[in-house]
């Protein structure tokens, strides 16, 4: 993955920790796929902490902690340094934005971003797979779910969420969720 893409920091130092964590992020959800390769992304830009949407990491109404771009910023991905290690940490929870940004880029390599990864995904487990995300997203809405509730902000989003989830605390989800879990061992190719 680090021969293909570049990871530069803007106000901040690249270490050989952070190139090995944005590499980490990147395989964690293609692990499965032996000729996976991401063909829609080249450039990777750290930030020292969070950013807003025209990319500016100082000033207010910096909330953003990534982002995979569109328009100019295509084939590349803004990510905090802050929130990439921390979702590494044992404060994590089922929080990841590394592996949140990626899956974007996996969603979005059909030509689509919205949450149906088609790449991944066997034609027959689509309308399944757009049910039960409907269901849980009704689950979280009405606060019967420990699903992230900013799954709720669009099926791209219910997508990136739930498999940071999947990837973080598999045991939870299958769990507190076993048709998600079976489900995305399907879209990520984990044999159970």
């Amino acid at each position: 993955f680090l021969a293909s893409v570049t990871v530069e920091g803007v106000g901040v130092e690249v270490s050989d920790l952070d190139r090995v964590l944005v590499a980490s992020s990147a395989i964690i959800p293609i692990f499965s796929f032996k000729n996976w390769r991401y063909q829609n992304i080249t450039n990777i830009i750290l930030y020292p902490d969070t950013f807003n949407e025209e990319y500016q990491y100082e000033g207010e109404k910096r909330s953003t902690l990534g982002m995979v771009g569109t328009g100019y910023m295509n084939g590349q991905m803004v990510l905090s340094k802050q929130a990439l290690h921390l979702g590494f940490s044992s404060q994590a929870g089922v929080s990841n934005t590394g592996i949140h940004e990626f899956v974007h880029l996996i969603d979005k390599s059909d030509g689509s971003t919205d949450g149906v990864p088609e790449t991944l995904l066997n034609n027959s487990y689509v309308i399944p797979w757009l049910k039960l995300m409907h269901q849980e997203m009704k689950k979280i809405k009405r606060g019967d779910s420990d699903v992230d509730p900013y799954a709720l902000t669009n099926e791209a989003e219910f997508l990136a969420v739930i498999a940071e989830y999947f990837f973080e605390k598999p045991s939870k989800l299958k769990k507190n969720h076993p048709e998600l879990f079976q489900m995305l061992l399907q879209i990520f190719n984990i044999k159970n």
